[in-house]
């Protein structure tokens, strides 16, 4: 099964179940757990497959394991283990869910290794993952140590112009843009022109509201509009390509911190030169 297959039954997925931006929050969280500040290690290893322990019981994680993973069970029962990991399936997914939606092409390289049992977590989610109700501080706490810039952060955040907030799941509620399954430079625009009031949801989480519209801010996006992040929010407002530019390059650095020797090709290498070297007689 070739690499084609793969993405034309994911792109199929996303069409179907308007799941885009759940197979991009799997793909972020499952990858975002890197670090190289006083927490170290992580990686992407699709070990939230595992939900008896680690992070497929973390909170920040909540719907991952059973909604995001059950929408790509049928194509991984299809590809995996023979032609393609679960960690690379998620990290695919999502740049095909990003790509459908409208926004940029992204690449994907292949040779990450799967979790084998929920021992392979990382301790907590804490100091790992962001909060959405913090700010400015908790934000360069969370991504610097990721190698990440002000900029960087800025582009990463900027995929909330897809997707919204389960309470059932964070405790936020509510979509951040109004084409919340568009992927474009909405969330910038919509982030600096419009007037947010206080709210607390259901669950008792601080969160921003837009009257009229009735789209939503975390704390942690009005921090955005904040220095040293508020020139990179009106750059990307005014500049789209700017904003896809800046958010592949950081998206890529996500998917693949803490992983070693990824390819640009499905096909290992030595399966690869098997195939070349094969003649029809």
């Amino acid at each position: 099964m070739s690499l084609s297959y793969i993405t034309a039954d994911i792109k199929a997925l996303v069409t179907e179940k308007s799941c885009g931006p759940v197979l991009i929050r799997l793909s972020w969280h499952d990858a975002g757990v890197y670090s190289t500040g006083s927490l170290t290690g992580g990686c992407p290893n699709a070990v939230m497959r595992f939900t008896d322990a680690g992070e497929g019981k973390f909170g920040a994680n909540a719907g991952l394991p059973d909604v995001a993973v059950g929408f790509l069970q049928p194509i991984a029962d299809k590809y995996v283990p023979e032609t393609i990991s679960h960690a690379d399936l998620w990290a695919l997914a999502a740049n095909v869910a990003i790509e459908a939606m409208g926004g940029p092409v992204i690449p994907t390289r292949f040779g990450r290794k799967d979790a084998t049992t929920s021992a392979e977590s990382v301790e907590s989610q804490v100091g790992r993952l962001p909060d959405g109700d913090k700010g400015v501080d908790h934000l360069r706490e969370i991504f610097h140590p990721k190698g990440f810039t002000d900029k960087d952060i800025v582009a990463l955040s900027g995929a909330h112009t897809v997707g919204k907030c389960h309470a059932d799941r964070s405790g936020f509620e509510g979509a951040w843009t109004e084409a919340p399954l568009k992927f474009d430079n909405s969330y910038f625009t919509e982030l600096l022109a419009k007037k947010y009031a206080d709210e607390t949801t259901a669950q008792g989480c601080p969160q921003k509201r837009h009257i009229s519209s009735r789209t939503m801010m975390l704390i942690s996006d009005m921090a955005l509009l904040e220095a040293p992040f508020k020139k990179y929010v009106e750059l990307y407002a005014k500049d789209q390509g700017a904003f896809f530019k800046d958010y592949v390059k950081a998206w890529v650095k996500l998917q693949e911190n803490g992983c070693k020797g990824l390819r640009n090709t499905l096909e290992k290498e030595e399966e690869k030169s098997v195939c070349e070297s094969c003649t029809i007689v």
